[in-house]
């Protein structure tokens, strides 16, 4: 078992984070490199707070990949156009994914192997460098359920599946980025509304560039009265990470213990933002133990009662991530 996965206390976890950084300072060159630009001295990082956080943007550019791994295996983010640089991550032990896949939804969710799983996303031969799709298809395999499936080309199919397993009151996921998920809902079938109970829909983002943009919260309650279930849940996590945190509602996020946001000012790279206040997501993720685990996104969000809020991208960033996978 991986010792991130026994993390229990906060000394544990700025342990963890410490040794990490030490590890990944010695043996990812990018990082190196960029914490040398900064002129900082690795042995006098002693706080979480003082970690320096490599930008995402350096997945499109460079290999992040420690000395010790030697892999062809990667996630490849989405792009908008055929020119665009699209980010690389590479995997050195898929094994360390599907653990950490496993535990989070098992914490937040259920046990994967009481679902169906059932995907508005395409399938794993079409997508098989997405790290979405992949997570989705590792819990489909868990769940080992006759019905699990994907269905993005087929909505007539997908609804009488629903309606069948809802008379036979079995519990259902159906994953799916944003803008499947309202297609499926208001597509010329014209379905009947569903009114599902035992239903648990979890989106995973994806709506820009694609529709026009509403906020969480409003696509939330679209899609609560779409479904006819109260169970919208949201999943969050991306092409350079190996760990996912999920909402049950009210767009709050929680992170598994061996993952954390810390909300940098967005005019001071260096500093942080007190709780409530809105700046640039940056996010610790133990689980990229041989790539990178500190990481400077272009997401924004907020600190609320030990949870997180994601409220959209720093202006002028790429357009990237789930809406695209389907492009």
């Amino acid at each position: 078992m991986n010792t991130i996965f026994n993390i229990k206390k906060e000394a544990d976890f700025q342990a963890a984070c410490l040794e990490t950084f030490l590890y990944q300072y010695e043996n990812v060159e990018v990082y190196r490199k960029f914490v040398d630009y900064l002129k900082i001295d690795p042995l006098k990082v002693k706080q979480v707070k003082d970690l320096p956080f490599l930008p995402i943007e350096m997945f499109k550019n460079h290999q992040v990949l420690d000395v010790n791994s030697t892999t062809e295996n990667y996630f490849q983010s989405s792009g908008t156009t055929q020119i665009q640089t699209r980010s690389k991550h590479y995997i050195a032990d898929f094994n360390l994914y599907e653990e950490s896949i496993y535990r989070s939804f098992e914490k937040f969710i259920g046990k994967p192997e009481d679902y169906i799983f059932l995907g508005l996303l395409p399938n794993y031969s079409e997508n098989p460098h997405s790290s979405l799709i992949y997570m989705v298809d590792f819990l489909m395999k868990k769940s080992g359920k006759p019905e699990n499936g994907y269905f993005l080309y087929n909505h007539q199919e997908l609804f009488q599946l629903l309606q069948k397993l809802g008379k036979e009151n079995k519990k259902v996921i159906l994953f799916g980025v944003s803008f499947a998920l309202l297609d499926f809902l208001y597509s010329d079938d014209d379905f009947p509304t569903l009114q599902l109970q035992d239903l648990t829909v979890i989106e995973t983002g994806g709506m820009k560039g694609r529709k026009e943009e509403m906020t969480k919260d409003e696509l939330l309650k679209i899609l609560q009265k779409g479904f006819g279930t109260d169970k919208i849940y949201s999943e969050y996590s991306m092409t350079e990470l190996l760990s996912q945190a999920y909402s049950l509602g009210n767009n709050e996020y929680s992170c598994p213990k061996w993952m954390r946001i810390l909300i940098r000012n967005t005019e001071d790279p260096f500093s942080f933002m007190e709780e409530g206040k809105t700046g640039a997501i940056n996010i610790i993720d133990l689980a990229n133990r041989h790539s990178c685990s500190f990481i400077a996104t272009q997401d924004l969000g907020k600190i609320i009662n030990n949870k997180f809020q994601v409220l959209g991208r720093i202006d002028h960033s790429d357009i990237r991530g789930c809406s695209l996978l389907v492009s």
